[in-house]
């Protein structure tokens, strides 16, 4: 697993990359995924799958959690009180709604902080406020042994 440290430096530096639906490319656009997926190539290699299009209404047709499940496949799993450096956190932005959004937490302690690509305002470091916390619904780390 990459150290912490480094993952955050790697989230950050995404950090100003605009909003845009389904890309992952640095300094051009990006979505959530599409941060989790720039960053995973940076720090681990190529992308493990081909990533099919998705919609805004992605799971929700079907009642599926789509990228909870994609999540348990690639990362690992975690309580949700083990809180660390460099974790994906799955936010289920409203309720009843399918979780369809994610974060790399960036900052702890009194101030903690996370990263995402966040429609309308691109990639950003927001504080992990209770509203936020509140949304949480899955917590990951990458693998070991990349």
């Amino acid at each position: 697993m990459p150290q912490p440290e480094v993952i955050v430096a790697a989230a950050r530096g995404w950090i100003g990359t605009p909003y845009q639906h389904q890309a992952s490319v640095k300094g051009a656009g990006a979505d959530c995924l599409g941060l989790l997926r720039g960053v995973w190539r940076e720090l681990i290699g190529p992308e493990p799958t081909t990533i099919p299009a998705y919609a805004p209404d992605w799971s929700e047709t079907a009642g599926t959690e789509a990228f909870a499940d994609a999540a348990r496949l690639w990362l690992c799993p975690k309580p949700p009180e083990a809180e660390a450096l460099g974790d994906v956190v799955l936010f289920r932005m409203r309720a009843g709604a399918m979780a369809k959004h994610l974060g790399l937490i960036s900052e702890l302690g009194a101030f903690p902080r996370f990263i995402h690509a966040y429609s309308g305002h691109g990639v950003v470091e927001t504080a992990l406020s209770a509203p936020w916390r509140r949304k949480i619904v899955a917590r990951f780390q990458f693998p070991e042994g990349h």
